[in-house]
């Protein structure tokens, strides 16, 4: 073996074992070198197919509801258009400001240092992250609160629930969500790099930081409320919409319109409220339990190496379920344009009407078997008083 094959052989008196190390360290950084480009090579996949999908379903909610804002009959569903739309085009730009981020960290085989050596743009992620993570959060408890409002106390809805009243309200609470998340940047918390380094988000297990576990503890309990808001309010609606569908006469016309969207309004609640929970909760409470006990994603980063000690590796196994959780928290944002407006507009519609078809047709053909039925009895009744005829 020459020197020239090993990069780390310094002159002749070298020996052979210390040749042999040399090459095994090599072989091993080129093998974790090859593991990390594969790593980062399929994992990519990820976050590009979740910034598509995002796009395409918060556009075509966006067109939707512009389209609908824009018609005249419309004028009392302004408000509800109005935070649907503001929910998407959050989502929209959440999806914009961070996943290019995440794309690029794939694409230098996970290294943050290369695009981000001063760490300012790990600020501006954990920003984004926060800022667009409570916003979608607070805007559909809004959204709650306004159809539980409208559906239990409508006179008080119609006579104070103006546009400029909603406008309003969503400025309110996007200026006060960024402020919120603005506070590591002015010194209270921290944002980190989290495991496995593609993406920066509130540290949870940094007590020396000045106000580190308020401004972490603040956004998992925000959440929580927020949640525990929009489950409230939408029970409340489905409860308000039900005991009014009963109050219709069942022979009305109008009955059987009120069943109709009572059912695809509720369908399209119960939907809500699973997504939310599933999406945020895991979130939410692994927060609260990595904040009780100390723990960060980041600490992963640097005892990557030390796989064999079995504190190690429950702090991986935290670490991967918080990846995990802020990917479903993530996957909100793309779930959000199809259970608030797009599902409704298109599946269950289309449902109702396939529906309606079958039982039309089931009707149809009951009545037609019976027709022909009551023709042949007929042509037999006056087959046989023509052959009576026929022999008097």
């Amino acid at each position: 073996m020459t020197a020239g094959s090993c990069g780390s052989v310094e002159g002749s008196q070298t020996t052979v074992a210390e040749m042999l190390s040399s090459n095994v360290s090599k072989t091993l950084r080129e093998d974790n070198v090859t593991k990390n480009s594969s790593c980062g090579s399929v994992s990519v996949g990820f976050p590009i197919t979740m910034m598509i999908t995002g796009m395409v379903g918060n556009s075509l909610a966006l067109i939707l509801v512009y389209i609908s804002y824009m018609k005249k009959e419309n004028k009392r569903k302004r408000s509800f258009l109005l935070c649907i739309g503001s929910l998407a085009l959050t989502d929209l730009f959440g999806q914009l400001l961070t996943s290019p981020i995440v794309i690029s960290v794939y694409r230098a085989d996970l290294n943050w240092e290369r695009i981000d050596s001063s760490g300012k743009l790990c600020a501006f992620f954990g920003v984004c992250m926060t800022t667009f993570g409570l916003c979608a959060l607070f805007l559909a408890s809004a959204m709650a609160i306004e159809r539980a409002t409208a559906i239990t106390i409508p006179h008080w809805y119609s006579s104070h629930m103006k546009t400029s009243v909603t406008k309003q309200t969503l400025a309110a609470i996007w200026f006060l969500v960024l402020l919120f998340a603005l506070l590591p940047v002015a010194g209270v918390g921290k944002y980190t790099r989290q495991w496995p380094g593609t993406w920066c988000f509130i540290s949870t297990g940094d007590r020396e930081v000045p106000g580190n576990m308020f401004f972490s503890i603040t956004f998992a309990v925000l959440g929580i409320f927020s949640l525990l808001v929009t489950l409230s309010c939408n029970v409340v609606t489905i409860r308000g919409l039900i005991i009014r569908c009963k109050t219709k006469s069942a022979a009305s016309q109008s009955s059987k319109q009120w069943e109709r969207l009572t059912t695809e309004t509720v369908i399209q609640l119960l939907g809500i409220m699973c997504v939310l929970l599933v999406c945020w909760s895991p979130l939410l409470v692994l927060m609260l339990r990595m904040i009780s006990t100390q723990v960060s994603s980041h600490e992963c980063n640097s005892t990557a190496g030390m796989s064999g000690n079995s504190s190690s590796r429950d702090l991986h196994l935290d670490c991967n379920f918080f990846l995990t959780a802020i990917r479903l928290a993530s996957l909100n944002q793309i779930l959000d344009p199809w259970v608030y407006l797009l599902l409704r507009e298109i599946l269950l519609r289309k449902f109702c009407i396939m529906a309606n078809a079958v039982s039309n047709c089931s009707l149809d053909d009951h009545k037609g078997n019976q027709n022909a039925l009551d023709a042949l009895n007929k042509q037999s009744q006056d087959s046989n008083n023509l052959h009576k005829t026929q022999s008097g």
